[in-house]
């Protein structure tokens, strides 16, 4: 069970594990907004309910949240697991302009890739081969992206996740 965490601005940080959730609930650094239905986690000396949305006490935001860092995952996810060249299914990346020239690890020059086309760019730039691209390449944007730790959301965090966007 993961737990959605919230800043004192309703904004949201983090997705943390319900122990870490817990933890900062039982150290009174954060309240539970929405608990998880029907469902407790037990204790030698209590019962608690298991919380699906916290809210920390004190914590306002993360310096420099805005920016998402570059992941492999990050960029077969912007990109729908589909290949920017062909279109099939991808599962690698691919550095539009090549590492081997100059090219860096931004959401500019990365993009999914397939094996097949993978192989066949190799470490050439798109005007030597002829290829063009079937997407732009960006940085993505929104709540979900600042979000560290959500990949799937639970739908008891739409109402939160409506609020920050």
């Amino acid at each position: 069970m993961r737990t959605l965490v919230l800043n004192a601005g309703y904004e949201p940080l983090a997705v943390v594990s319900f122990k870490r959730a817990i933890i900062l609930v039982l150290n009174k650094k954060a309240t539970v907004l929405q608990g998880a239905a029907n469902q407790v986690v037990r204790s030698a000396s209590g019962e608690y309910e298991l919380p699906s949305v916290i809210l920390l006490s004190r914590y306002v935001r993360i310096p420099g949240a805005k920016a998402v860092p570059v992941s492999r995952r990050g960029v077969l996810r912007r990109d729908n697991h589909r290949c920017a060249y062909c279109g099939r299914a991808a599962n690698t990346i691919d550095h539009i302009h090549p590492k081997s020239r100059g090219g860096k690890d931004s959401w500019e020059n990365l993009v999914a890739c397939c094996l097949r086309c993978n192989n066949l760019k190799s470490d050439k730039p798109l005007a030597e081969i002829g290829w063009t691209l079937k997407v732009t390449p960006k940085m993505p944007t929104g709540h979900v992206w600042s979000v560290r730790g959500a990949e799937s959301l639970d739908p008891n965090w739409d109402a939160y996740l409506q609020l920050a966007a």
